[in-house]
């Protein structure tokens, strides 16, 4: 089996799991540290129109098998509130430096709540006071309303901050529990594409898809992945 990391082209027979071929690539440029946030990616949801809207989160884990990606949020945001209601995303890598790209389709669901808790506790306190500062996506008046905000709702979390919310004005810092407004987002596959840049724009381009069944534990079944080449 060909290595995803230095392989220039796609092997003849393709990857029966392209998610292998797609989180080995993101954690090559999270190794390597190819730019600024290795793990980000545009993230596109539709509203209620019809109207697509993108950003750019950062993957926080990617599950090869069963085949699922995760970002966290505050799930009063515009694109928590779009997932609500149409849960099916897209999301895309691009490392320029690799010449690599890939593409993902799938359907949202929100993690764990477990798995947001242990997220939340590995985030610095300024983060974490954030999420609970921040009404994320909403109108706002002027920034120093959003730090005053912030600073009220720190107190009321027990934290003293200073002015600049660089540093926290107590000695011992409570333990902040996760806002019920914030946490995971589990994006799941059932459509990648692998894009390896080449000469002459004869890039190499492949695309898979599968199934995807809803079952009762806010998660889904999978069938195999199908694989066919694509012209760049």
């Amino acid at each position: 089996m060909s290595d995803p990391c230095s392989a220039k082209r796609l092997p003849t027979v393709l990857p029966s799991n392209p998610m292998d071929w797609a989180k080995a690539w993101l954690d090559e440029a999270v190794q390597n540290e190819v730019q600024r946030n290795p793990n980000s990616m545009a993230a596109v949801t539709v509203n209620g129109e019809g109207q697509p809207s993108a950003r750019v989160v950062l993957c926080k884990e990617f599950v090869a098998d069963p085949g699922y990606l995760v970002f966290y949020t505050n799930y009063k945001s515009d694109k928590a509130r779009q997932i609500a209601g149409n849960n099916k995303v897209a999301l895309l890598f691009h490392w320029d430096s690799f010449g690599r790209q890939v593409r993902i389709e799938g359907q949202a669901v929100l993690s764990p709540d477990d798995e947001s808790d242990t997220y939340f506790a590995s985030r610095d306190w300024g983060s974490q006071i954030g999420a609970w500062g921040s009404d994320q996506s909403s109108p706002l008046e002027s920034r120093s309303a959003l730090i005053a905000q912030v600073g009220r709702r720190a107190m009321k979390l027990g934290v003293g901050a200073a002015k600049n919310f660089k540093a926290i004005a107590v000695s011992e810092r409570p333990v902040i529990s996760r806002p019920p407004h914030w946490g995971g987002i589990r994006v799941w596959a059932n459509r990648i594409e692998l894009w390896i840049e080449g000469s002459d724009r004869i890039h190499d381009r492949a695309r898979w898809t599968r199934s995807l069944e809803a079952n009762e534990d806010n998660a889904f079944d999978v069938g195999e992945w199908t694989g066919i080449r694509l012209q760049p």
